[in-house]
């Protein structure tokens, strides 16, 4: 029951009956919100709360997201949601990778990469990062696992054969 990088933040979240969709399982947006709330915890933990965010008139928004589902969670599961970030330009990107694991049997059920771009709250333009933000820095330890990782890191990309023709 291994991480995919090391020194993960965690965020535990336990799957409640409105979480769950008419198949029986946790619907596919709840796994969004649930990185949404990982990155807010993992943010203001670091010294950037949502209330900072406001009165510098900046905030990071989602730019693209990469989501690759690898299994299930069900009313009552404890969910382990770890996220770390491993790319920050300093000026005016980040990405923060995401896995999360079902407490009870560690098995992963989503990996994700999440790219976002900082902006202006009021105009919702891209807008450089004011320095509270550049000190948002990814730790050696995982720069060095992505580093060391033979492929890019790209969830829910899945190579297909050409087709005929």
């Amino acid at each position: 029951m291994s991480w995919d990088l090391p020194s993960p933040f965690i965020h535990e979240r336990v799957a409640v009956h409105t979480e769950i969709d008419g198949y029986g399982h946790v619907n596919n947006v709840v796994y969004i919100a649930w990185m949404d709330d990982c990155a807010w915890a993992h943010s203001t933990e670091r010294g950037i709360p949502p209330e900072l965010c406001r009165r510098l008139n900046r905030g990071m928004a989602v730019w693209r997201t990469q989501v690759h589902y690898l299994g299930s969670a069900y009313e009552g599961d404890r969910i382990q949601v770890a996220t770390w970030p491993v790319w920050n330009d300093g000026k005016l990107r980040i990405e923060r990778r995401f896995q999360m694991r079902r407490q009870s049997d560690g098995q992963t059920l989503v990996r994700a990469l999440i790219h976002y771009v900082c902006i202006d709250l009021v105009t919702g333009k891209a807008k450089r990062m004011p320095e509270e933000f550049t000190k948002y820095t990814v730790a050696p330890e995982v720069a060095a696992a992505v580093a060391a990782e033979s492929e890019p890191f790209q969830p829910g990309v899945e190579p297909r054969a050409r087709a005929p023709g």
